[in-house]
């Protein structure tokens, strides 16, 4: 069953901006956000227009994104067993004309695919350093048929 709605444990933070003549300053995360239970990582990444980065969930840690410049479609999947949302698909749209903070707790599915015709940059913090002898990241297609999310633009 897929559900598009929240998914519990999933929190996002809606970013304010202070603009003036001469740009803005924006506030990220903060100590006292309480959104991380620890820092591990803090990491930046840049995807070209139209590629999927999809999908892949954690057993450890947790994920905090950030889309700072472009703008994406992000998907997730809640497949944790005993989850009040189980099956429960979300899809959010952040990037820099929409700044959210994204904290997707451990064994929450998720993805995402950069819309529009520039790049997009992702800032993603983690509860744990990444460990190359052992990742904390299991691949699922991004077409996954348990998902069954449709990436095409749905033209309304």
């Amino acid at each position: 069953m897929s559900l598009f709605g929240e998914i519990a444990g999933v929190t996002v933070k809606r970013l304010v901006r202070h603009p003036d003549d001469r740009g803005f300053f924006q506030e990220i995360l903060r100590d006292d956000d309480g959104l991380l239970r620890r820092f591990g990582q803090a990491s930046l990444s840049m995807s070209y227009p139209g590629v999927i980065k999809a999908f892949h969930y954690h057993e450890r840690q947790d994920d905090l994104w950030f889309f700072p410049v472009g703008s994406g479609q992000v998907v997730l999947y809640d497949q944790r067993v005993g989850s009040v949302t189980a099956g429960t698909t979300q899809v959010l749209y952040p990037g820099e004309h929409n700044p959210l903070l994204i904290v997707i707790p451990v064994g929450v599915v998720h993805g995402y695919r950069v819309l529009g015709r520039d790049p997009l940059m992702i800032v993603y913090f983690t509860t744990e350093s990444y460990q190359p002898g052992n990742p904390d990241e299991k691949r699922l297609a991004w077409d996954d048929p348990i998902i069954g999310f449709d990436w095409n633009t749905q033209f309304r």
